[in-house]
């Protein structure tokens, strides 16, 4: 079985189970709303959760730091804000090192913007919320939404 996580939909409150890896945009099973998409990856899911028509934000983050813990909110958020347009991937950096070696993560919190499964962007260190949007803004303006999953 594919493993999904639990989002619930910002437009009425339903739970939906999304698969990590899937093609399109999810939309709400009951009100089909775009969902935001929201999901934790391991060195196993890791390669098909980047696999999106969507830009993908990957957040590069460990259990003991304490600026990711105040970054994860507000990329969280992000993908809440624009639902449809931004899927975020969560990758714990100690669980899958080989990725994070990957991709050069030497420094954490990372955030890495990922198009068409390319590095598009790097953003390293906690920023507040309005540094975050502006960052991701371009990279969001540029894409168009998808076909629902």
């Amino acid at each position: 079985m594919t493993r999904a996580d639990v989002i619930s939909c910002t437009n009425c409150g339903k739970r939906n189970r999304l698969p990590v890896g899937a093609p399109g945009a999810p939309r709400c099973g009951f009100c089909h709303a775009p969902l935001p998409w929201i999901v934790d990856a391991d060195a196993s899911t890791f390669d098909s959760a980047v696999d999106s028509s969507l830009p993908v934000l990957v957040d590069f983050w460990a259990a003991w730091c304490g600026p990711c813990r105040m970054l994860s909110p507000l990329v969280e958020q992000a993908a809440r804000d624009h639902p449809g347009r931004l899927k975020v991937v969560k990758l714990d950096v100690d669980a899958a090192p080989e990725i994070a070696a990957r991709f050069g993560a030497q420094s954490i919190p990372l955030l890495l913007l990922l198009r068409g499964g390319h590095e598009a962007d790097r953003l390293v260190g906690a920023v507040p919320r309005a540094r975050l949007h502006a960052w991701l803004e371009p990279h969001l303006a540029s894409s168009t939404t998808t076909s629902p999953a």
